[in-house]
C-alpha cells in the first residue's frame, strides 16, 4: 500500500480548503514517516489540528496502539478540514475529504 510510484491526487474539495504545500506533508508523512514502520490500511486518517495556530497532522489507525503526531510550519487557517483521508485502491492514491469518500 501507498508505493510512492504510484499515481497521487487530491481531490477538488482537499484542492479547494487547503495548500499544496500541506497536500504534500500528507504525502511525505506517508512515505518517510508511515510506510514501512507500520502496516498501513488502505484508507488512512489525519486530524488537522490547531497547535498553537500552527498545523499538527495526527495520525492513528484501528488495530494500531500507537498513534503519531506530526507538527508543520505552516499557519493553521479556521476553514480547514477536521480530517483528512488517503485512499490507495491499489493503482491510485487519492486524498480527499471524508464526506467525499461516503458519496459512492
Amino acid at each position: 500500500m501507498f508505493d510512492a510510484q504510484h499515481s497521487r491526487f487530491a481531490t477538488f474539495g482537499v484542492i479547494s480548503k487547503i495548500p499544496g504545500e500541506l497536500i504534500d506533508r500528507v504525502w511525505f508523512i506517508i512515505d518517510n514517516d508511515l510506510r514501512g514502520l507500520v502496516p498501513l490500511d488502505n484508507l488512512l486518517k489525519f486530524k488537522l489540528i490547531n497547535n498553537g495556530g500552527s498545523v499538527s497532522i495526527h495520525f492513528s489507525q484501528q488495530g494500531l496502539d500507537t498513534a503519531m503526531a506530526f507538527d508543520q510550519d505552516i499557519e493553521y487557517q479556521d476553514g480547514y478540514p477536521d480530517m483528512l483521508l488517503a485512499y490507495d485502491d491499489g493503482d491510485i492514491q487519492t486524498i480527499l475529504l471524508p464526506e467525499e469518500a461516503n458519496e459512492h
